[in-house]
């Protein structure tokens, strides 16, 4: 696995982190997950080098083929089979039969197993990983099942965490944990590294689309969004057009119909927009009815992941777009 630059200069700095529990926070888009999992394999590498785990050792290839018997991975069913980690075989035969939908937060079921995991004895190597993504996933009752064992692990455990959402993680895990801020690359680096993937022609917009941060671009950029399709958004969008985003899952679409009021509300108080070019935006309309917008984006992002008719769905973001873009707009 090879890391960003700038993820391997954290690598380096946390590999000989002392403590026990260890949470990566910072916003989406900055490699929390490759950073923990690059953190996992160190720790539980048989010949780690200067630069993290080996790669070629038995316990790297079995982290590999996600069979490591030290490694616990704790995340949401979701994730889970995004990532290709494999559920708890009672889980997936009910995921099969139909009799249980995938959850997006972690249950307290798998987060007992993940308890007992730690009591047992190791199996490879010198210490045991638990690896949570991400950690805001967590309900209270999981939360409260995982306290004792993350303040005093049993023998050598080690406990690394993500979020994406630091204020939505527990106050009771935040404060049993050290906190890793991830660093953000500077602009040169990243457009330097999305440009290696043969990227480099579109990675400038592309990067400020995702608000600077590269592994968020890196995701635009294969699922085929391009610097044009990007500035011809705004202009869409205020027409209530969705078809060049109409393929497009609702929590992306979501995260657009943001950007674009970011940026409209940051033209109308004298600001420069972060992501999108300003001439690509279209008149900006009168504060008050961009806070309306706003808060029926917040709304409507509350129930996005309710199964709602995606085409309804759809249809009534770009009606509330077309209302407030065009039918408020001003010169």
């Amino acid at each position: 696995m090879t890391l960003s630059p700038w993820l391997q200069r954290q690598l380096n700095g946390l590999r000989q982190q002392r403590g026990h529990a260890l949470l990566l926070a910072g916003p989406p888009g900055l490699g929390q997950y490759a950073l923990a999992l690059a953190l996992a394999r160190t720790w539980l590498c048989e010949a780690p080098t200067d630069t993290g785990a080996c790669g070629v050792c038995g316990s790297c290839h079995a982290i590999d083929v996600r069979t490591h018997p030290d490694l616990f991975v704790l995340m949401p069913e979701t994730l889970a089979l995004a990532l290709e980690w494999p559920l708890e075989p009672k889980t997936q035969d009910k995921i099969d039969r139909k009799e249980l939908k995938p959850g997006k937060f972690i249950r307290v079921d798998p987060t007992r197993e993940a308890v007992a995991f730690t009591q047992t004895t190791r199996s490879r190597g010198d210490t045991k990983v638990v690896l949570i993504h991400p950690a805001d996933r967590l309900n209270v009752e999981s939360a409260n099942t995982l306290l004792k064992t993350l303040e005093e692990p049993p023998g050598a455990v080690r406990f690394v965490l993500t979020t994406e959402a630091s204020h939505a993680v527990l106050p009771t895990i935040r404060s049993r944990c050290l906190t890793h801020a991830m660093a953000w690359p500077a602009p040169d680096e990243a457009m330097a590294w999305l440009g290696a993937g043969g990227l480099a022609g579109e990675s400038g917009v592309i990067l400020k689309a995702a608000g600077g941060c590269p592994d968020s671009a890196r995701e635009w950029l294969d699922s085929g969004l391009t610097a044009a399709t990007w500035s011809q958004l705004p202009r869409r969008l205020a027409q209530g057009d969705f078809s060049l985003m109409g393929d497009w899952t609702p929590p992306r679409q979501m995260d657009v119909l943001f950007k674009l009021c970011h940026d409209l509300m940051a033209i109308r108080v004298g600001a420069a927009p972060r992501f999108f070019a300003a001439p690509d935006l279209p008149a900006a309309p009168p504060m008050p009815a961009l806070n309306t917008w706003y808060k029926a984006l917040v709304s409507a992002a509350r129930t996005m992941e309710h199964p709602f008719n995606a085409g309804l769905q759809q249809e009534a973001w770009a009606v509330s777009t077309r209302q407030c873009l065009t039918l408020h707009s001003t010169a």
